[in-house]
């Protein structure tokens, strides 16, 4: 009764039956019943009463199986020569029903078809739209996983494998619900798990128990859905789902995640893709930076340790809520922040050997030929000169000079050897002003040539092509010597015009330059750096709000950068969001 009920309706037989039954005059009527004899149209005609003789019927067949009968039920006084047009208006009358329930059926079917694509299309829509939000594996699978926490599949748990690269060899990546309690990483060693990875097509084993490629590798799972995640027909993924009571997967839920997993699998493999691109441009900016710093040996190490440090900095930053309440920091940020790091110095490639290492005010041959006018003076004047020779080598080594220091320069320079009839300087010009600089032992010319480096380093990276997510890191390593008073370089900006992942960098640079021994100091404790920091901030060059976070939380920070030298590969920088309903499998 229900499919004829379903698919006849009022309209389209009261005009048929107007019709047919004229051709036998009044009283005759055309009726439709079931195949138990209980009447569907006309609807109130539920409970009439049929005569007991005389009732003609005809079966009712929809695609060959009998569905109903088409009944013509005559008036009392229905003459007898009339039985011969009655059988051949019932005749018709069943034809045309039958037309009706076909055609009726054919348009609901094809209305369930289309609404079935539809639906499948709007899946494909927004499975496409979410899977495809990043290009990193972990998303991915956690956006996969996400379709299935709504309950509209009935499993207890979930895991996605990743195809180690290079093997055949499936890790676990993500799981969701009763996935570690089943022991579902396991079942990548069964035979099960590796068939349909061969087979590239998805399976539900509803009874996990009677399977023959099953030894109870999750024995808490008795029911499985399993559906391979491909890209350019490669399995680079499984996606398995399991159940631990009754089983309950059919095919629709098969359906379901089978386009899913088609969606998961172009997106999982396009993410790999991007994953082992970026791995390629992180080693080689790691090697760069080494090539760099490997150039002078009291700087090796020093662009991978600002890199981490600058990381872990950022990351402060991002959950301190006292100091930084509207600063965040996204993955992409902090790989930023890292990869200028690397990269900072990169400039230096232009830099003169001899000034990069320089040790020293004055080379030491220079100094030893003043050691020579020194001991030819005390030759012909009979004055002590291994007194003075030791001061100025003191000088000449020393990060910067006292007054003291600066009056016997003075005294010396102006000391002459008066020799045949010529007389020659004790110092000369050029020596003295290299000996009285005030810090460090960078001539002026030689520090412009050392200054020129963040420039260099933006003319050598500007052609490289990196992606979308590193569109300020050239700006951040051309920024990491300005000061916020302007008196830093090569452009001499001013407070908010530099980049706070500038000023994080400058602050790092300067900690891990005084935390380390170089050619013309030794290395000094952490102490003595954080208060250099402090009084850079308090003259106002570099930021003092980074410069008090970065003390306060100095352990931490050092801790989480010592963490990354340990996982080099590892650019998971941030937690995972709190509350999140899926776990990340061991």
């Amino acid at each position: 009764m229900a499919i004829l009920a379903r698919l006849l309706r009022k309209q389209n037989l009261d005009t048929l039956k107007v019709r047919a039954t004229e051709f036998l005059g009044p009283g005759w009527r055309l009726l439709v019943s079931d195949m138990e004899g209980r009447i569907v149209h006309p609807s109130g005609d539920g409970q009439a009463r049929l005569p007991d003789t005389g009732l003609l019927t005809l079966p009712l067949h929809l695609d060959k199986v009998p569905v109903g009968k088409a009944l013509l039920a005559p008036p009392p006084d229905a003459r007898p020569d009339q039985t011969g047009l009655a059988d051949k208006v019932l005749a018709f009358f069943s034809a045309a029903v039958e037309e009706i329930l076909t055609r009726e059926n054919i348009r609901r079917v094809l209305a369930a078809e289309t609404l079935q694509k539809y639906r499948e299309l709007s899946l494909l829509h927004r499975a496409t739209l979410t899977l495809n939000q990043s290009l990193r594996p972990r998303d991915v699978a956690r956006a996969l996983l996400a379709e299935f926490l709504s309950g509209d599949i009935p499993a207890d748990g979930g895991i996605i494998y990743l195809r180690k690269a290079g093997t055949t060899h499936f890790l676990p990546q993500r799981s969701f619900g009763a996935s570690k309690k089943c022991g579902m990483e396991e079942i990548a060693g069964s035979t099960l798990f590796m068939d349909v990875v061969k087979s590239g097509k998805p399976e539900i084993i509803n009874d996990l128990a009677s399977d023959k490629r099953w030894r109870g590798e999750a024995p808490g799972l008795t029911a499985m859905l399993i559906a391979p995640l491909l890209s350019a027909s490669q399995c680079v993924g499984v996606l398995v789902l399991g159940a631990c009571g009754a089983p309950r997967f059919d095919a629709n839920h098969l359906q379901y995640v089978g386009t899913i997993a088609s969606v998961a699998g172009i997106a999982m493999g396009n993410a790999l893709h991007f994953e082992s691109v970026q791995l390629l441009i992180k080693s080689l900016m790691q090697a760069l930076a080494t090539a760099i710093d490997a150039r002078d040996p009291f700087t090796a190490g020093h662009s991978q340790r600002v890199a981490r440090l600058s990381v872990a900095l950022a990351k402060a930053v991002h959950e301190n809520q006292d100091i930084f309440p509207e600063v965040r920091f996204t993955d992409n940020d902090l790989q930023e922040i890292i990869y200028a790091g690397l990269l900072h110095d990169v400039g230096k490639i232009g830099i003169r050997e001899q000034v990069l290492t320089k040790s020293s005010r004055l080379p030491k041959d220079r100094l030893d030929i003043i050691g020579q006018r020194l001991a030819l003076w005390s030759d012909v004047t009979g004055g002590a000169w291994r007194e003075d020779f030791a001061a100025l080598s003191r000088i000449n080594g020393s990060d910067g000079i006292t007054r003291d220091d600066a009056a016997l320069i003075g005294r010396i320079g102006k000391l002459e050897i008066v020799a045949g009839g010529r007389v020659l300087p004790m110092l000369t010009d050029e020596e003295v002003q290299t000996l009285l600089i005030p810090r460090g032992n960078l001539t002026p010319e030689e520090r412009r040539e050392i200054e020129r480096h963040p420039s260099e380093s933006y003319r050598i990276l500007q052609h490289i092509p990196f992606p979308e997510n590193m569109r300020r890191l050239l700006t951040i390593i051309s920024q990491h010597h300005e000061r916020l008073d302007g008196s830093g370089y090569p452009s001499g900006l001013r407070g908010d015009e530099i980049l706070l992942q500038s000023r994080i960098i400058a602050i790092v640079d300067i900690y891990d330059a005084i935390t380390m021994e170089r050619h013309y100091k030794p290395a000094l404790p952490r102490n003595k750096a954080l208060a250099v920091l402090r009084h850079e901030a308090a003259d106002g060059k570099i930021d003092s709000d980074l410069v008090r976070l970065f003390a306060e939380k100095n352990d931490e920070i050092e801790e989480d950068a010592m963490r990354m030298a340990m996982h080099t590969d590892n650019e998971d920088y941030l937690p995972e969001t709190p509350g999140h309903a899926e776990e990340e499998s061991a």
